[in-house]
């Protein structure tokens, strides 16, 4: 998968061949993947398959998930200059996408860190970009949430609408769907969190909640449904994300770690 995904990268970028390569001669050259800003590094696992593709080697000073500061190399690459060229954008496209991602997400992380609250991403990705971006908040320190509709049955809201006897749906579902498959039910109130624990749901995501909501629902969880997990979500920022932590959820989700990630600044220096 990371390898055809690659190759769909690079191609975007090279179309019918590179135009430079037909007029300069190529020459052994080295060059320096460097930080302009401060971040959290994620990519060298599609960057190490680029290499291999394209026949150039690239020596790392940093892992995925570990800091850099601003003007620290992170990484040297030595191949001939026809193939670095022509790999340049698409390396710092990859590396600055999921770096930018994974430097917001561990901002979100270190917050809930130390009250044990799982930080989730959600299905909130660019077309096709899925995979890619999901692996980026894990650089960051996030645990995956669902990555499709094929691997937790959740009920949203639009859902409800269109089940009338949700009791008779729950017993239907377990027939169903298999066993290992997880059952998750979103409740915009407290009391629905109520009667969704009682019905048999497996995670009840609290959505929009307050968190003096969401402490009472984990009060009651505590005393009546201690094997339910509850998951906190919608709205959730940086500024708000400690008061979630600290009312006891199992886990907070917010699709910002992608789609508010901006972009931080690396470049590429031949030598």
């Amino acid at each position: 998968m990371i390898e055809a995904f690659v190759k769909e990268v690079l191609s975007e970028d090279v179309g019918r061949g590179d135009l430079y390569a037909l007029i300069a001669e190529a020459v052994p050259t080295t060059a320096r993947i460097v930080a302009k800003s401060d971040g959290v590094l994620a990519g060298r696992q599609y960057c190490d398959v680029l290499a291999q593709m394209e026949g150039f080697d690239i020596t790392w000073h940093c892992n995925d998930g570990s800091h850099f500061k601003e003007g620290e190399s992170l990484a040297v690459l030595s191949g001939d200059s026809h193939r670095l060229l022509r790999i340049e954008r698409t390396l710092l496209n990859m590396l600055l996408h999921a770096s930018s991602i994974a430097t917001l997400t561990h901002r979100f992380a270190a917050i809930v860190k130390p009250y044990g609250t799982k930080l989730l991403d959600t299905r909130k990705t660019r077309p096709l970009l899925r995979v890619f971006e999901k692996y980026a908040t894990r650089c960051g320190g996030a645990v995956n949430h669902r990555m499709g509709l094929d691997d937790c049955l959740m009920l949203k809201d639009t859902h409800l609408k269109t089940i009338e006897n949700l009791e008779a749906f729950m017993y239907q579902a377990r027939r169903v769907i298999p066993f290992t498959s997880k059952i998750e039910i979103e409740a915009e109130c407290v009391a629905d969190a109520k009667r969704f624990m009682q019905l048999g749901a497996d995670i009840v995501m609290c959505d929009n909640m307050t968190p003096e909501e969401l402490t009472e629902v984990v009060a009651y969880r505590e005393h009546h449904c201690p094997a339910v997990l509850l998951e906190a979500s919608g709205n959730i920022s940086l500024n708000t994300i400690e008061s979630y932590a600290q009312t006891g959820v199992d886990a907070i989700s917010s699709g910002a770690l992608i789609h508010q990630a901006q972009w931080i600044d690396l470049s590429m220096k031949m030598q």
